[in-house]
């Protein structure tokens, strides 16, 4: 007789028969549950890779539905022709510009196509080194020749109306 067992042994997902074992094949799973053995459920959404949760039908219905509401701001052509004149006058590519304003190409293109949603920093930046004044889009016209806009006009001594640039009234 020897010390050692040399029987084989079965290591692993193999089912061997026992009972309470879930079968891995199609056909074993049918013949569970024919026989009462195995019941299984239907999962909604289960194994999809959308979220149970959002309703992404819904959602593109509304926003189609709704285009009147909110429309975004594009860049106005004036300022597309001014950043294009002021470029080629400093005689700049547009990956030149846009290497030196930190940026990518595509977004000075798109500035001069007027696809862009203006952004006042980076009109700040081209601005600075194209060295002109560009139209900046959104803002109002000149104040009006009378004076700073709401500005407060009191009396002085002389006679001469006075303008008084915001903050509280002054002491007397």
């Amino acid at each position: 007789m020897s010390d050692q067992d040399w029987a084989p042994v079965n290591v692993g997902s193999s089912s061997g028969g026992r009972p309470g074992a879930v079968p891995k094949t199609a056909h074993g799973l049918s013949i569970a549950k024919a026989a009462g053995l195995v019941s299984t459920e239907k999962r909604y959404g289960a194994g999809g890779n959308k979220s149970a949760h959002t309703a992404t039908g819904l959602s593109t219905k509304k926003l189609e539905e709704a285009d009147d509401v909110g429309t975004i701001v594009k860049v106005d052509k004036n300022l597309s022709k001014a950043i294009m004149q002021a470029r080629t006058a400093k005689k700049m590519s547009q990956k030149e510009l846009a290497t030196a304003i930190n940026e990518k190409p595509q977004v000075v293109a798109e500035y001069e196509s007027g696809k862009a949603i203006p952004n006042p920093q980076l009109i700040g930046k081209i601005e600075r080194k194209l060295g002109v004044k560009l139209p900046r889009p959104g803002k109002s016209k000149a104040p009006p020749a009378g004076g700073a806009a709401g500005a407060k006009k009191t009396g002085g001594a002389s006679g001469k109306p006075t303008v008084t640039r915001g903050g509280p009234p002054k002491r007397r």
